[in-house]
């Protein structure tokens, strides 16, 4: 039986409602990604100290439907960081019929680049120093 991560950052957990369902009771695609974008952006904008923007979905992958009144868990781990950007893997995770399934249902690597007040793409600071752009 599939449990949810103990060794990774949660991110973001939430629980889909029917609005944000397609006819057939599955969760739309599109905000599973919104979701999964805001996940990723969490320890992105804190390696970053400031402002960041989404410039890649490297990679998605739908491995299961997400369901009304699933808990959706999204894990996200730091990847690489380059002289401007950080890539970030998310994992998805629903917690189906009352906490007692759990199935991983997404995969994702996302790129964010640090960018100033302006908008421009900005270097990051090294690591453990504090800067808000």
């Amino acid at each position: 039986m599939l449990q949810l991560p103990t060794d990774k950052y949660l991110a973001l957990r939430v629980i889909p409602m029917p609005a944000d369902a397609n006819a057939n009771g599955d969760i739309f695609g599109g905000w599973i990604m919104s979701q999964v974008d805001l996940a990723g952006s969490v320890p992105a904008v804190r390696r970053a100290r400031g402002r960041i923007a989404t410039v890649a979905v490297n990679q998605f992958l739908f491995k299961q439907p997400v369901q009304i009144g699933d808990v959706v868990s999204f894990y996200a781990t730091i990847k690489r960081v380059g002289r401007t950007s950080i890539t970030v893997d998310v994992e998805v995770y629903s917690e189906r019929k009352r906490g007692t399934m759990v199935v991983k249902v997404t995969e994702a690597e996302l790129t964010y680049v640090a960018i100033t007040l302006e908008g421009q793409p900005r270097e990051l600071p090294p690591e453990g120093e504090t800067l808000l752009v």
